[in-house]
């Protein structure tokens, strides 16, 4: 398994652009503590824990979000952590609007896995997107 906190974020990345979630559950502690923030009618706005929550998470942006790019742009790298600068492009589902938003991901890493998350959004585009 990787060991550096910028390879397990790039990993967790590659997972979830191939849709392998179980592979990008595999790089997270059992008691990872992950929090998102975006619009209030997002089913995934909100902190959750544990890989059964986040699984569920995923299974949240699912439903709600048809992704149509997403784009880890910069990774800014400390010893144990790292930050996401980056942008998307989602249709809000179901048939709802397409918002563009820049986003920021920061990750924390322990023992070899990642053990934080916190993301953010442009709210008021995703709110705008959603009827």
């Amino acid at each position: 398994m990787s060991t550096t906190p910028l390879q397990l974020v790039q990993d967790a990345y590659a997972a979830f652009g191939r849709g392998d979630v179980p592979a990008l559950l595999a790089l997270l502690t059992p008691d990872v503590r992950w929090a998102f923030v975006g619009d209030r009618q997002a089913p995934y706005t909100g902190s959750v824990q544990g890989h059964s929550q986040v699984g569920e998470w995923f299974q949240a942006v699912a439903q709600a979000d048809g992704i149509q790019a997403f784009e880890p742009r910069e990774f800014l790298a400390g010893p144990d952590h790292v930050t996401v600068l980056g942008w998307e492009r989602t249709q809000a589902l179901p048939a709802g609007g397409v918002f563009e938003t820049p986003w920021i991901h920061v990750w924390q890493a322990r023992d070899g896995r990642l053990s934080r998350f916190w993301g953010m959004l442009d709210t008021e585009a995703a709110a705008r997107a959603r009827p």
